[in-house]
């Protein structure tokens, strides 16, 4: 689970006794879920790897960190796939050199399926989809969680030695430009789920005047119509120190607005902007006076 103060929080499941199964908290994990690759703080990984024959990942060909920033062509080694990805390349479902071999001759070679019954018994389980769409949501919100905790870390520090954070904006800077996807890797075909992850995703927004949610997909060339993290609305964005929060606030209104012009997002439309900042600001609550203004 990702606790809004501290981050990943890790239990163990023991399915071996005969008496009712417990979960047990445990820090035996944070080695590898508070290092490098969760950004130094307790959190959450998602890799892309090789696997043998038997399907056990290849760590030596892993990508550690993968997020939407990843391309497509280097996404879900490991994973099983389905959906619709158009003529892009992903390593979803393949399970050997072989199949990685065959991969690199025939392009997408076990990509763009919907049944896992070659693979697996699916009877056996409550679903036998393994949703694009959901998959990418999740390498999003991943990163997401763990750029808030280390967001709320280095606020903390900060204000607890000097009693400002401003020592700590340039990772708030890093902060906004992943919450509104820059460098988000482009889709060079339209993607469809194959479940009702979709339709349901979307259903859960909240929506402003116009009808409009940062839970909006866009699936032809990017993930989400109006690129905001929908992880704004979450308790862990909640929990973030005042002063941080108050500084992510008015920088990401002048980025909306048009009155910051950092290069940083020059690439989000015009029009975007208006919509997010309509957006947010018809939906969320407690935000700064001057969001009221606009």
């Amino acid at each position: 689970m990702a606790d809004p103060k501290i981050g990943g929080v890790f239990y163990t499941l023991d399915q071996s006794c005969d008496s009712k199964p417990k979960f047990t908290r445990t820090d035996q994990y944070l080695e590898c879920h508070a290092s490098a690759r969760s950004m130094g703080v307790p959190g959450h990984l998602l890799r892309s790897s090789m696997t043998d024959e038997s399907g056990v990942v290849d760590l030596s060909t892993s990508i550690s960190d993968v997020n939407h920033r990843t391309p497509i062509e280097d996404r879900w080694g490991g994973w099983y796939v389905t959906g619709k990805h158009g003529e892009q390349t992903q390593h979803g479902n393949l399970i050997g050199k072989a199949a990685f071999d065959r991969a690199e001759k025939n392009r997408n070679y076990l990509g763009n399926i919907s049944d896992l019954s070659r693979f697996f018994d699916g009877t056996r389980y409550p679903g036998t989809n393994s949703d694009i769409v959901a998959l990418m949501v999740l390498e999003h919100q991943v990163h997401m969680h763990n750029f808030i905790t280390r967001l709320h870390y280095e606020s903390t520090i900060q204000l607890a030695r000097y009693g400002h954070v401003r020592d700590a904006t340039n990772i708030a800077d890093a902060f906004l430009k992943y919450l509104l996807f820059v460098d988000e890797a482009p889709m060079k075909s339209p993607m469809r789920g194959d479940s009702t992850f979709t339709q349901d995703f979307q259903k859960r927004g909240m929506t402003d005047k116009k009808g409009r949610s940062l839970r909006d997909f866009d699936l032809q060339t990017r993930l989400f119509k109006y690129p905001c993290s929908y992880l704004i609305y979450s308790k862990s964005f909640d929990a973030i120190p005042g002063k941080m929060k108050n500084y992510v606030y008015l920088r990401l209104w002048k980025i909306l607005n048009g009155e910051d012009n950092s290069p940083d997002f020059e690439n989000i439309a015009l029009e975007t902007r208006q919509a997010i900042l309509e957006i947010i600001s018809d939906t969320k609550p407690g935000l700064p006076s001057c969001w009221k203004s606009k």
